[in-house]
């Protein structure tokens, strides 16, 4: 299997390791406790890593320094979303929005122009995930403040995937020096800020969730190299719409273990998502 048909395949595990992270971390009591020790994770296994790995290309940085701070808007903004809202309406939202503002930047800015079929399925698999989100209704008034930072982190989505599919194609080490420098770089801030925040007490917080988040981490680490290989490989656009599936397994963990309802709208929302994949597919021969 050549590397550009490898990557809906490497896309979609990516997308199911997402998923059973973020089910990792949304079922903890402290989300912020898990969060520290997720980037812990990552930080210590990066650490490793660029340690067999060359230093990325001085045209790298630029890119690195940049999605690093995208990264940890992200994280504080998907913080802000599950502390305001539901997680089942605000994890979709903020993944939701990413394929569309990836496929019009790839398709003006970077001149990555898609074929219809591709066109097609990212429109299907973005209208799927729009349905996923609002399948229990739209939100309320009381509710746009988390809106809000769903949307944004979706906008952090969209901004770190056009920053890196575009750094690691500079960088000679190829995905996995440049996602080791990025989240040894990325990794500390939040865990300093939550020190900040928190004090000594967070050591005590820690605790309870220590495996779950260190597992989180990992996972974490895993998928988004999986994501940057593919992005080295494949259409922006279509890597950001295959990506979000993880919303699809994340609902079918949730059916399954957590015993959350699914319902007919999200059965259907589902199904677009579903036959989104397939076209793509059909996309490339």
């Amino acid at each position: 299997m050549t590397g550009a048909a490898a990557v809906p395949v490497v896309v979609l595990a990516a997308a199911l390791l997402h998923a059973v992270w973020n089910a990792l971390a949304h079922k903890a009591d402290d989300r912020l406790a898990v969060f520290v020790l997720m980037n812990l994770a990552t930080t210590g296994c990066a650490a490793v890593v660029v340690c067999l790995t060359p230093l990325p290309d001085p045209r790298a940085w630029p890119y690195l320094a940049a999605s690093a701070v995208l990264q940890v808007a992200y994280q504080a903004l998907l913080l802000q979303a599950y502390r305001l809202g539901d997680f089942g309406q605000m994890y979709p939202i903020a993944r939701g929005t990413s394929p569309l503002l990836v496929a019009l930047v790839s398709a003006t800015a970077l001149g990555q122009r898609l074929s219809a079929p591709e066109t097609l399925g990212v429109l299907v698999i973005s209208l799927g995930l729009v349905g996923l989100a609002l399948a229990d209704g739209l939100p309320g008034r009381a509710q746009l403040p988390a809106l809000a930072a769903a949307l944004g982190t979706g906008v952090m989505i969209a901004s770190y995937t056009l920053v890196d599919g575009s750094g690691v194609r500079q960088s000679p080490s190829g995905a996995v020096g440049y996602v080791a420098w990025l989240f040894l770089c990325q990794g500390p801030v939040l865990p300093l800020l939550a020190w900040a925040l928190r004090g000594r007490s967070l050591t005590a917080r820690l605790r309870p969730v220590l495996w779950r988040g260190l597992a989180g981490g990992v996972l974490s680490l895993l998928a988004y190299g999986l994501v940057v290989w593919a992005q080295a490989h494949g259409s922006l656009a279509t890597v950001a719409a295959l990506r979000e599936t993880s919303i699809v397994f994340a609902a079918l963990i949730g059916l399954v273990l957590f015993r959350e309802p699914f319902g007919r709208r999200r059965v259907t929302a589902g199904a677009l998502v579903v036959t989104g994949i397939a076209v793509l597919e059909l996309a490339h021969p």
